[in-house]
């Protein structure tokens, strides 16, 4: 993972497919990122099927390259919380410390471009295929916008 690699298809679908019989989930669940592939779409559209289930709607979030890179670079996590600032859009009160615990923030292994660039070149040839798989169910975002846009773009997309 820290080379921007993938988790094996059967482990990511058995994860979703307990994780996804908890009673939270009941009436339904929101998937971030997954499927990342054709074959991990069609692996969820069996295990979903299997249950009477299926995808609803697909969220397409729509970002330039060069803001990705701008948001992956900056961000910092508290370790502990998993709280997250950016050192741009949402800075910390204090430089590299937590708000609430004043502990150092840190970044993640994988924030960094390099790592990026191979996520987005796995994007290209794995990931923009599930788009078309689920052409029928695709809701487009535009996603290079403030924060709050593009939380009511998703409710919006969502009711």
């Amino acid at each position: 993972m820290d080379a921007g690699a993938l988790v094996s298809d059967e482990i990511v679908v058995g994860l979703i497919a307990e994780a996804s019989k908890a009673p939270e989930c009941a009436k339904g669940f929101i998937l971030d990122g997954f499927p990342r592939t054709e074959v991990q779409a069609k692996k969820l559209d069996e295990m979903l099927q299997s249950r009477g289930q299926g995808i609803d709607k697909v969220l397409n979030f729509q970002v330039p390259n060069e803001v990705l890179v701008d948001r992956v670079v900056g961000r910092l996590i508290h370790q502990g919380s998993g709280r997250s600032y950016h050192e741009k859009f949402a800075p910390p009160k204090v430089p590299g410390i937590d708000d609430v615990t004043g502990e150092p923030l840190i970044k993640r292994k994988d924030d960094n471009a390099e790592t990026l660039k191979a996520r987005l070149e796995a994007f290209d040839k794995q990931t923009a295929p599930v788009i078309q798989y689920y052409a029928n169910k695709v809701i487009s975002l535009k996603a290079d916008k403030p924060q709050a846009e593009v939380a009511k773009d998703i409710d919006r997309a969502l009711a």
